[in-house]
């Protein structure tokens, strides 16, 4: 690499201290506000740089690369999903792509408990009844739920965010069942006492609680489509903290209209923020604007791992966290 510093282009508003240490190691251009850029400015920054900084609400195709410039080596992407770069024509052009993994993990199985205590409990409407002054006091058949202890939870990817989402639901008493690309080891099995389904069909028909933790990937794309949610038993409760687009959302709307689901915890979603406005309408659901991973922690934890990722590329070595074609 040139002895002078590189220049990174960051798309989006980081925290500060991240921002500062950026600036201290690079030429870095800064966003002024925290909307996110357009197509034209993504290209036009990728003609100009040698890293790009991106966040998922950047999507990064086979076209923009194409008329990026030569100086473009390194696409250190802020966050963990990397669904929204083309990464094999990144790799074609020469172009590597990193990521953020494991930083997020314990903030977003947090967020997918609380997903699930928020549906099953209820508790949404509760506060909604709460905040619009109509709770007239206590009454034995009020806003009732249903008990988390006992109930099966099927999680979809077993990988680090699913284990962790595990470990705390057995901590409320819940019996863990998982499908996953790749079985566990017997140890692992073990160490979380979760039974493994090698047919996802079957798994879904008996589970309680769906929690979807693995990642979009084109064979995960409406992994739970119309037909598989139909499998789902008529009092079961579908979370999703993980990729919008694995779930149908359309068919998965029309399911909760019709009481053919009980309820559902989002996070994600299949169109980014255009949220399909009938999930907004039921009682049933809970919607959040994809903050799973939004603690302090974990973003400063991110913005560091870019900083290594950068850092490493810059002194002449592979990134440390490179997505590579296995992950794709």
């Amino acid at each position: 690499m040139p002895s002078e510093r590189l220049s990174v282009v960051v798309t989006r508003r980081l925290p500060e201290a991240v921002e500062t240490r950026l600036m201290e190691l690079f030429n870095v251009r800064l966003r002024d506000d925290d909307t996110p850029m357009t197509r034209d400015d993504l290209i036009a920054a990728m003609k100009d740089t040698d890293i790009l900084v991106p966040t998922i609400g950047d999507h990064i195709d086979a076209g923009m690369l194409g008329q990026a410039g030569a100086r473009l080596k390194l696409i250190a992407n802020y966050g963990a999903g990397f669904d929204h770069i083309d990464v094999s024509t990144a790799r074609q052009r020469g172009i590597l792509v990193s990521n953020t993994p494991g930083v997020l993990t314990d903030d977003t199985a947090d967020m997918t408990m609380a997903l699930i205590l928020a549906v099953t409990r209820r508790i949404p409407e509760g506060l909604a009844l709460m905040q619009t002054g109509g709770w007239q006091g206590w009454s034995p058949t009020a806003l009732l739920g249903g008990r988390v202890g006992g109930k099966r939870l099927g999680i979809l990817g077993m990988g680090r965010i699913g284990q962790a989402v595990a470990r705390r639901a057995r901590s409320f008493g819940m019996q863990i069942h998982y499908h996953n690309r790749k079985r566990l080891r017997p140890d692992v099995e073990e160490q979380h006492e979760a039974t493994y389904w090698d047919s996802l069909d079957q798994m879904v028909a008996r589970m309680d609680v769906i929690s979807i933790n693995c990642p979009h990937t084109p064979s995960t794309f409406h992994l739970m489509n119309a037909r598989r949610l139909r499998l789902l038993k008529p009092e079961a409760v579908i979370v999703n903290t993980s990729r919008g687009e694995v779930i149908d959302e359309n068919a998965l709307t029309r399911m909760l209209r019709a009481g053919e689901i009980a309820g559902a915890g989002l996070d994600v979603y299949e169109h980014g923020h255009d949220v399909n406005p009938r999930l907004r309408e039921l009682p049933n659901v809970v919607l959040l604007p994809h903050m799973g991973s939004a603690t302090r922690e974990g973003r400063l934890e991110m913005g560091e791992k870019v900083l290594i990722n950068i850092k490493t590329f810059a002194d002449g070595h592979r990134p440390p966290d490179q997505v590579v074609p296995s992950m794709l």
